[in-house]
């Protein structure tokens, strides 16, 4: 660097200081500030450690703009706060571990400081020393043969206090999130390097621990992980026993005891583990290093920069996602739910700031008959989320990005993301601002009867008395369709439900329904929620599937202008790089969308997509949205990443000629 990268440290604790000294004996660095949430410890912290500035608040931290990068060293819950303005501050971060008290909150920091344009890496000092690169370097030369088995542990023996951040539920505290990360970390690492990747994640976790009775934290816990090239590791932690801490790694050919894998010594000391060979005497592998730990960290982190990476390599953002989505498996299978991340509990966003639309939201909007309030194109499907985090950390950036409509159904989840739905609007105070869409009478459950039970109970976890828009979500053709008009009528007069439609319903059926409202002066099926998309559905995903993307079905809600709520809208991964001709992994994605006019459309998607720049799921979710009739897609995203390139859809403008062109009904001119 042309000059060294200017660190300023956010909060003035144990670890903060030794990271100001690691910094201060650092090639590509120095601290030149220092924030706290009062003047006086800053000024301690800044003369203990000989840094020029210091602040008496953490946001004027930030403000400096002297800062490039911060570290960030606050308790657990306080880090996705500071990642976020942080990264809103234009600061590159380096924050400790864990990055985020989950997964969900580890993606919300990702994406925020991908869309910001800045560095981010959690602070696993043990990745950058010389002593993790040789283990690796090791492993994956094959020095112990194929590796079976490892063995981590990271425990010791703190005196209970309840307000210390070691064993305070509202700080975090337990063994696993503190220390059981580092054996995690490792055991992925070294599972990866067997198998010639930077990591894997495990295809199953398990695992038991002792919780406190006070506190309810983990006091020790122990993990068995298993990978998909089959080795199992054994990882154990603990904050109120002493354990070795030391890592083994067995392989046909040997093994490798490292003693001190976490803390290796800097500076000169003396560091090395030890390769057993079978049939050789023990070597001793020497790591040591002139460096301080702490400062070959930020070194890393700068030289990072100084390459123009997106990433730090010794610990990239897909790493530290798969450990803490481990890390939430562990405690799961313990038992352990932090008190702040139980549904009734969760009542802050992941930014702890009121929810509100981004100025630069991109969300456009279409009426729907019945419904006063305009409904986002691209409607957020609440079927994949099973923890309060997770859900809150999606829908909360749906909303920011002007999203206002949620689609559910009585059968996702057993009722879970029913129930997590209603918990999270009734936390946001939103209800009046968001559109609901509830389904009901699913197979075998399609009679009036059961129609009636299920929307009464899906009120009940909603935690709200109607739905905005409610769906029968598959038709019984043993039932006089005026029976279902009859009954659904009878719920929009006593308020329950304000509009309605059918979800897998034929047009001939939905044609019949509206018939029969119409002889009656009743209010027939509004919206139709069938599978939409550029390719055609080969095979049903779910019995009782309907597709509305044939010619007559396209005429029909051309001629009628009902609206059609597609699902399935990208094809399930059809138009992303999961799919082709020679890739059959996904059986389902085969069996469901795998024929030769698809390919077809999906290989002019591509060209178009390279003509717009744009994604080539961008041109499929476009030509959705590009149709002579309302339309409105259902998206189901897992990841904020996946919601952020699906509103990249909405920025793309298809002419009917080049609609015509994809749907392979004449050629483009």
């Amino acid at each position: 660097m042309s000059t060294p990268l200017n660190w300023g440290i956010l909060s003035t604790g144990r670890i903060a200081g030794v990271f100001a000294t690691g910094v201060a004996r650092c090639k590509l660095g120095r601290v030149v500030a220092v924030g706290s949430r009062t003047p006086a410890a800053a000024d301690r912290f800044a003369a203990a450690h000989q840094v020029p500035r210091a602040h008496g608040s953490y946001q004027a931290l930030l403000d400096d703009p002297a800062v490039t990068a911060v570290y960030i060293a606050t308790p657990h819950p306080q880090h996705l706060e500071w990642i976020i303005r942080a990264a809103e501050a234009g600061k590159h971060v380096l924050c400790e571990k864990p990055l985020g008290l989950n997964r969900a909150e580890a993606m919300v920091a990702a994406q925020v400081c991908r869309e910001r344009n800045v560095l981010l890496m959690e602070a696993f000092m043990y990745r950058c020393h010389p002593q993790t690169a040789k283990l690796v370097e090791l492993v994956r030369g094959g020095a112990i043969g194929e590796v079976r088995a490892i063995q981590a542990t990271f425990s010791f023996n703190a005196p209970f206090n309840p307000d210390s951040r070691l064993w305070n539920n509202a700080l975090g505290g337990g063994g696993i999130l503190d220390v059981g990360c580092y054996p995690v970390s490792l055991s992925r690492l070294v599972a990866g390097a067997a198998a010639g990747a930077p990591f894997l994640d495990p295809v199953a976790v398990s695992g038991a621990g002792q919780l406190h009775p006070e506190t309810g934290v983990d006091v020790c816990a122990a993990a068995t992980l298993k990978f998909p090239n089959g080795i199992v590791a054994q990882v154990a932690t603990g904050i109120g026993v002493g354990q070795d801490g030391s890592a083994r790694i067995y392989g046909t050919g040997g093994w490798i005891h490292v003693p001190s894998p976490w803390i290796p010594a800097g500076e000169g000391a003396p560091c090395s583990f030890t390769l057993h060979r079978a049939g050789a005497a023990p070597e001793t592998v020497d790591a040591a290093t002139p460096e301080h730990l702490y400062g070959l960290e930020a070194d890393a982190f700068a030289a990072a920069l100084v390459a123009g990476a997106r990433e730090v390599p010794q610990m990239s953002v897909a790493d530290t996602l798969g450990n803490l989505g481990t890390l939430d498996q562990w405690r799961a299978a313990v038992g352990l739910t932090y008190e702040a991340e139980k549904p009734a509990n969760f009542l802050h966003t992941h930014a702890r700031r009121p929810l509100r639309h981004r100025p630069d939201a991109p969300m456009t909007y279409a009426a729907i008959p019945g419904l006063a309030q305009p409904v986002a194109r691209l409607v957020m499907g609440c079927d994949n989320q099973t923890t309060m985090p997770h859900a809150a950390a999606v829908w909360d950036d749906y909303v920011e990005r002007g999203g206002n409509a949620f689609d559910t159904a009585f059968v996702y989840g057993a009722g879970l993301q029913e129930q997590l739905l209603g918990q999270w609007i009734r936390n946001r105070g939103i209800r009046g601002q968001v559109v609901v869409i509830g389904k009901g009478a699913h197979t075998p459950f399609c009679t009036p009867a059961g129609l009636t039970e299920q929307l009464l109970i899906t009120l009940d976890r909603l935690q709200t008395d109607h739905v905005d828009m409610y769906l029968m979500h598959r038709d019984n053709l043993d039932v006089p369709v005026g029976e279902f008009v009859d009954v659904l009528n009878e719920h929009v007069a006593a308020g329950r439900i304000r509009t309605f439609g059918g979800s897998n319903w034929t047009i001939a059926r939905l044609k019949a329904a509206n018939r029969y409202a119409a002889r009656r002066g009743r209010q027939g099926f509004q919206v139709l929620s069938n599978n939409f998309s550029l390719a055609r559905m080969v095979a049903p995903p779910w019995a009782g599937c309907e597709s509305a993307s044939d010619p007559a079905s396209r005429k029909w809600l051309r001629q009628s202008q009902t609206p059609l709520l597609a699902w399935s809208s990208q094809a399930r991964g059809f138009f992303t790089p999961r799919a082709g001709r020679d890739r059959l992994e996904d059986r389902e994605l085969v069996r469901c969308w795998y024929a030769d006019d698809n390919f077809v459309r999906r290989e002019r998607a591509e060209q178009l997509a390279r003509e717009k720049g744009v994604p080539m799921i961008n041109v499929a979710a476009a030509y959705v949205l590009a149709q002579p009739f309302p339309t409105f897609a259902l998206i189901g995203p897992r990841q904020i990443s996946e919601t952020a390139d699906s509103l990249g859809c909405l920025a793309v403008t298809l002419t009917p000629r080049e609609v015509a062109w994809l749907n392979l009904e004449r050629e483009r001119r």
